[in-house]
């Protein structure tokens, strides 16, 4: 009898990612979260999706902070620490008085770190919101809580994301929005890992994908749709692929594509791996085959807490036999999942590895029908 066998998993079994590949998009801190992944297990496979233009190279920033300074300001939003600082240290290499001109501004912080750069900068955040969302400093401007808004001048600090419903949303209540482009995302020089990467989630060849800022998901769409797999790609974010975002900001262009991601409660990177090890092994239930308890991972087995990895053929099949635990599998159907096709003579080699790999009785044959789990 095969049956999904609930509880926690035993003291000694193999790290909570063990067996999994997790796609790490980000440019900045990349080696940061993979290193967080990389200690839970995981096989991580890095393809930065996106690039930052740097500040002092940026005549848009200049542009945009000398219209900040061409009048007083009521109002400024600071989206991110990095950002907001870079602003104020950019405007200091320029000779432009930045500081001065917003120290009678109400300065708005999306999140602890924006506020510790408007602190850290010699100036005073006079409110953030609990959740740190964008969504809620638009909620809380719209409210009226800062005054009528009709024409006062608010600075938006951008990050990467020009924020168009934002924006808009403010401009449409008659206050005239500057718009502040710290730094721009822009597709990474060598843009090779990332087609590799739409092409590996298509085929299923990760297990999940850690998106850290809305250009990096926007990113992958984009280089997606070029190749023309952008409908492939949605798929297997849909069905097969975790999209794992580490905030609604983040997942906002998936969202808008029809992809449901996960998020941690907090947008950090430290929950984000933790969100990763939570709903990546829930997803493959441990089974009870006989007296053996099996979990079939991403590129590995786990059998009675020992990790065992196997060729894709043999991994392609094991699969199959797992999603219907103890009833019979046809050959014809196994011979569907493997890896660049194959034929019954194909589908028995891969069994004969799998039982080598995994111990006898596992996997029964039942003649001239196909395989099980059984035992």
């Amino acid at each position: 009898m095969t049956s999904p066998l609930p509880g926690p998993a035993p003291a000694d079994a193999p790290a909570p990612l063990a067996g999994y590949t997790v796609a790490v998009t980000a440019a900045r801190r990349r080696e940061e979260l993979g290193a967080l992944l990389d200690r839970r297990g995981a096989r991580v496979v890095y393809a930065p999706a996106i690039r930052i233009v740097p500040l002092a190279d940026d005549a848009e920033l200049v542009a945009a902070t000398e219209d900040v300074l061409s009048a007083p300001v009521d109002l400024v939003v600071a989206t991110t620490g990095v950002g907001f600082r870079g602003w104020l240290e950019a405007a200091d290499a320029w000779d432009l008085p930045l500081v001065e001109h917003l120290r009678t501004a109400r300065v708005l912080a999306r999140g602890p770190k924006a506020r510790g750069a408007i602190r850290g900068g010699g100036l005073v955040d006079a409110w953030s919101p609990a959740s740190e969302s964008s969504a809620e400093v638009l909620e809380h401007l719209l409210s009226g809580a800062e005054g009528p808004m009709a024409g006062r001048r608010v600075a938006v600090q951008l990050h990467g994301d020009p924020l168009p419903d934002f924006v808009e949303a403010l401009r449409a209540t008659g206050a005239e929005v500057l718009t502040v482009p710290v730094y721009r995302w822009v597709l990474p020089e060598d843009v090779a890992p990332l087609r590799r990467l739409v092409g590996t989630v298509v085929a299923r060849g990760v297990d999940a994908v850690a998106f850290t800022s809305a250009p990096a998901a926007a990113s992958l769409l984009s280089v997606a749709e070029e190749l023309g797999l952008r409908e492939e790609l949605v798929a297997a974010l849909r069905d097969g692929v975790l999209p794992v975002a580490v905030g609604p900001v983040t997942a906002g262009p998936l969202e808008a594509a029809g992809v449901t991601t996960v998020q941690p409660e907090r947008s950090r990177l430290g929950a984000l791996a933790r969100e990763v090890v939570a709903r990546l092994p829930e997803r493959d239930p441990v089974l009870r085959v006989g007296r053996t308890d099996l979990q079939v991972r991403g590129h590995a087995a786990v059998v009675d807490g020992r990790l065992v990895e196997l060729a894709p053929g043999s991994m392609a099949v094991l699969r199959a036999l797992a999603a219907r635990p103890g009833a019979v599998v046809a050959t014809a159907d196994l011979v569907r999942v493997l890896p660049g096709g194959g034929d019954g003579q194909a589908v028995e080699m891969a069994v004969t590895r799998l039982r080598a790999a995994l111990g006898p009785g596992l996997v029964e044959t039942v003649v001239e029908r196909g395989y099980r789990l059984g035992g």
